[in-house]
C-alpha cells in the first residue's frame, strides 16, 4: 500500500510562520506604524477603530469630534482625595475588583463594565450607586464621551481612582480575558492586573480644579506604549 504524499515542509513552515497583516487606518486604509498607533471610536458601531496620524488629527480639529468618529485622548489622570469606599464600591455590585464607566452618547447613558472570561461584561447600574461615584471624585464630572473612562479597582479594603482612555480600559479587559483561569482570574493574571495600574499610576497626574471635563490629549503615552508594543 503506497503511502499519501505529503506536503513539503517548507510550504508548511512559510504558511504557520507567514508574518501578521499590518495594522490598518480605519479611515483611509493607510498602514498604521506600531509607534504611531491611535484609535477612534466609532459611536455608530460602538467600536475601536485604528488610525493613522493624518486621519487621528483630522478627527481632532474642533468641531469634529462630534461627529460618527471620536478621538481618543491620552489623558491619565487621577484622584488621591477620593471618597470611594467599601460601601461605595458594595453598591455598585460589581462581582470582580476591577470595572470600568463611560457614558455612551449613542445611548445616552453611562454604561458600566467589568472584565471577565468572556470579555467585557455589562453590569446593571442603579442611579443612586453612580450618584456615590460622581459625589465622591471629581474624576467623574470630567469624562469625555465615549473615550474616556472612570477606572476603578478595589483592593484590601482601598479603592484606586483613575480617568483613562476607553482604549486602555479595553486593553486590561483582552488582557485578563486571555490570562484568566479559574474563579479568581489565577494568579499570572492577578500579577498582570497588578502591574498594569502601577504603570497606569505613574502615567496618572493628580487630578486638578483647572482640569477641564473634556478629553485633551495630553503628553504621556499609553500602557500599550510602556509594554513595548
Amino acid at each position: 500500500m503506497t503511502a499519501a504524499p505529503t506536503r513539503p515542509s517548507g510550504l508548511r513552515r512559510f504558511r504557520t510562520e507567514r508574518p501578521p497583516s499590518p495594522e490598518r487606518c480605519g479611515l483611509c486604509t493607510a498602514v498604521v506604524d506600531e509607534d504611531e498607533h491611535r484609535h477612534l471610536v466609532d459611536t455608530e458601531q460602538r467600536a475601536l477603530v485604528c488610525a493613522c496620524v493624518p486621519c487621528f488629527l483630522l478627527m481632532d480639529r474642533p468641531g469634529a469630534g462630534v461627529g460618527r468618529f471620536r478621538p481618543v485622548p491620552d489623558r491619565y489622570l487621577t484622584d488621591p482625595g477620593h471618597h470611594l469606599d467599601d460601601q461605595a464600591w458594595d453598591a455598585l455590585r460589581i462581582p470582580v475588583g476591577v470595572a470600568f464607566f463611560f457614558h455612551n452618547s449613542t445611548l445616552d447613558r453611562l454604561v458600566a463594565l467589568y472584565p471577565s472570561p468572556a470579555g467585557a461584561t455589562e453590569s446593571e447600574l442603579e442611579s443612586e450607586a453612580w450618584d456615590a461615584v460622581r459625589t465622591a471624585t471629581a474624576l467623574a464630572g470630567l469624562l469625555a464621551p465615549d473615550v474616556e473612562a472612570l477606572l476603578l479597582r478595589r483592593t484590601d479594603g482601598a479603592v484606586e481612582c483613575h480617568l483613562v482612555p476607553i482604549d486602555v480600559a479595553y486593553e486590561l479587559v483582552g488582557r485578563m480575558r486571555l490570562l484568566w483561569t479559574g474563579f479568581d482570574g489565577g494568579a499570572e493574571a492577578r500579577a498582570a492586573l497588578d502591574t498594569f495600574f502601577t504603570r497606569v499610576g505613574a502615567l496618572a497626574r493628580p487630578v486638578d480644579p483647572v482640569d477641564p471635563p473634556v478629553g485633551s490629549a495630553g503628553s504621556a503615552g499609553s500602557v500599550a506604549e510602556e509594554d513595548g508594543r
